[in-house]
């Protein structure tokens, strides 16, 4: 693999798909691996039981997808009875290679606890003097999660509350911004870990 794109979409999808070593990527479905082929990734699930199940290689080109949506077109294909094309059918390592068109599945919605793991992904590198730090955070109901937050040049501990189901990207892009507006800002009685609560919920 020597084409600098194909490497950091491969480094991308690698890095995604490891949270499914240890969950279930689909009901009875365990990642096993994330490979690199020319111009595409393979990625190696197990269905079923260890010693009765079998691995399949799935092969997504790099040009089709972006690695976000890689997670939702698997549970979307493992979900179900699937019809292939002899022609999208090989074999690899003792393994069946099936090469998937991601352009004709639509993606099975991420579960919750995915969403919260885009999110906090994106919040865990260590912030600066403009941009806040992750201390922590907790799932509370109706797919709220609250996010501790503390910024390196100011004492106090912020926590903000983000509905998953908003667009993430767009709202983690402005945190640091809408921590500061004070009509976000509230109180904080019911929470002994942060010294007041900033509601991004409706953003």
């Amino acid at each position: 693999m020597t084409d600098p794109e194909d490497r950091e979409q491969q480094a991308a999808v690698s890095r995604l798909l490891l949270y499914y070593l240890n969950a279930p990527i689909a009901d009875g479905c365990h990642l096993r691996g994330v490979l690199p082929v020319p111009g595409a990734v393979r990625i190696a699930i197990h269905a079923g039981d260890d010693e009765e199940g079998a691995t399949f290689m799935y092969e997504i080109r790099h040009d089709t997808v972006a690695p976000y949506y890689i997670p939702g077109i698997l549970r979307t294909v493992l979900a179900g009875a699937q019809l292939y094309s002899s022609s999208d059918i090989s074999e690899a390592m003792g393994m069946t290679v099936i090469r998937l068109h991601p352009e004709e599945i639509t993606p099975d919605p991420e579960p919750e606890q995915g969403q919260a793991l885009t999110v906090l992904r994106a919040l865990s590198d260590p912030g600066d003097d403009e941009h806040p730090f992750m201390i922590g955070f907790l799932m509370l109901r109706h797919a709220v999660l609250r996010v501790y937050v503390q910024r390196p040049d100011r004492p106090g501990i912020i926590g903000a509350d983000i509905r998953l189901t908003n667009a993430p990207t767009a709202l983690i892009a402005s945190l640091p911004a809408l921590i500061e507006e004070e009509q976000h800002q509230r109180p904080a009685p019911d929470d002994p870990h942060c010294d007041f609560l900033v509601d991004l919920t409706d953003w």
